[in-house]
C-alpha cells in the first residue's frame, strides 16, 4: 500500500458533515492525484453530500496545475466487528437509497450537485481504478471518467429498474456510447450485473488486474498519463468528446483546426526538438 500526501481534504461542514473526499499524490513528485470517496461504512454509497464534494474537488483539481490526471476510487472496506460479516469491496455500490424516500418529481434534482457531470466536464484525464460492486450511480461515476481499470472482483450493473427507476446520471448515454445499444438495453432491462472480465470483453472496461495488482498498474498508467503535455492532452480530450457530439465530418473538422493551433503552441517546439535530439522533453504545458 502507497503512503500517500495529503493535497486537499473535505473537512466536516454543514455541508459536507456526512462524508469526507480526500485528494492525495503517491509522493512529491507525482503529478497525478487520487480522489478517494470515502463511506466505507455505506460501501461509498453516493448522496448529496457525496455529490457536492465532487462538484467542490473537481472545481479544486481543475486549478492546480500539478495535476495532470486524476485517479478516482473507493475507501476499502472497514475491518469486520467481532462475530459480524466483513463488507465486501465496493467502487461505488450506488446511491443511497434512504434519500429517495418521499420525494416526489419536485425534488428534482434528487441530488442537486451533479458530480457525475463534473467529473465528465474536467478537462484533464480521469481514470476509475474499480475494486468491487460499480452498481447504479457507481456505475455511472466510472463511465464519467475517460478509462476504467478494475480488479478481477470488481461487478457492474445498473439495478435502477428493481426499484422501478431507470439510470439517472447519465448511465442510459454514456453507458450506449461504450457498449452499443443492445447491451445497454439488456444491462439496463435486467438490473442484472456483470463480472470485470465480461465488462472488458463489451469495452466497459479497458484492463482487468488481480486485485494486488489493480493499485500498481492503475498508478503506472496515471503516471505515464501525467507526463505528457497538459495542454495537449486537454485538446485530446476535447477533440475525442466531439466524436460522441458531432457528426463525422463536423469531428474531423474540430480535430484538423486543434491539430493546427497546436503547431504555435511552446509544447510542440518542445516536443519536436527532443524527439529530434532524443532528450526528454520538458513541458511548459502551454
Amino acid at each position: 500500500m502507497m503512503n500517500y500526501i495529503v493535497v486537499a481534504s473535505i473537512m466536516e461542514t454543514p455541508q459536507h458533515e456526512s462524508v469526507t473526499i480526500d485528494v492525495h499524490r503517491v509522493n512529491e513528485s507525482s503529478n497525478f492525484a487520487v480522489l478517494t470517496i470515502n463511506r466505507p461504512e455505506k460501501l461509498n454509497a453516493l448522496n448529496q453530500d457525496v455529490m457536492a464534494a465532487l462538484v467542490d474537488y473537481t472545481q479544486f483539481i481543475e486549478h492546480r496545475d500539478d495535476i495532470r490526471c486524476v485517479v478516482v476510487t473507493g475507501a476499502k472496506p472497514l475491518p469486520a466487528e467481532e462475530g459480524k460479516r466483513a463488507k465486501p469491496n465496493a467502487f461505488v455500490a450506488g446511491a443511497d437509497i434512504t434519500e429517495f424516500v418521499d420525494k416526489t418529481s419536485q425534488d428534482r434534482p434528487i441530488f442537486p450537485m451533479n458530480g457525475w457531470e463534473a467529473l465528465w466536464n474536467l478537462s484533464k484525464p480521469t481514470i476509475a481504478m474499480v475494486d468491487g460492486f460499480a452498481l447504479g450511480g457507481g456505475c455511472e461515476i466510472a463511465c464519467s471518467c475517460d478509462l476504467r481499470i478494475a480488479s478481477t472482483r470488481s461487478k457492474f450493473g445498473t439495478p435502477e429498474i428493481n426499484l422501478g427507476l431507470i439510470p439517472g446520471g447519465g448511465g442510459t448515454q454514456r453507458l450506449a456510447s461504450l457498449i452499443g445499444y443492445g447491451k445497454t438495453m439488456e444491462m439496463v432491462y435486467t438490473g442484472e450485473m456483470i463480472g470485470a472480465e465480461e465488462a472488458k470483453a463489451i469495452g466497459l472496461v479497458n484492463h482487468v488486474l488481480e486485485p494486488d495488482d489493480l493499485e500498481e498498474f492503475t498508478f503506472s498508467i496515471a503516471s505515464t498519463i501525467a507526463s505528457k503535455s497538459s495542454h495537449t492532452l486537454s485538446i485530446a480530450k476535447k477533440v475525442i468528446r466531439a466524436a460522441l457530439d458531432e457528426s463525422i465530418s463536423q469531428g474531423i473538422k474540430i480535430e484538423e483546426d486543434e491539430f493546427a493551433l497546436l503547431f504555435d503552441t511552446e509544447d510542440k517546439n518542445i516536443g519536436v526538438q527532443a524527439f529530434l535530439s532524443r532528450t526528454e522533453p520538458n513541458w511548459k504545458h502551454k
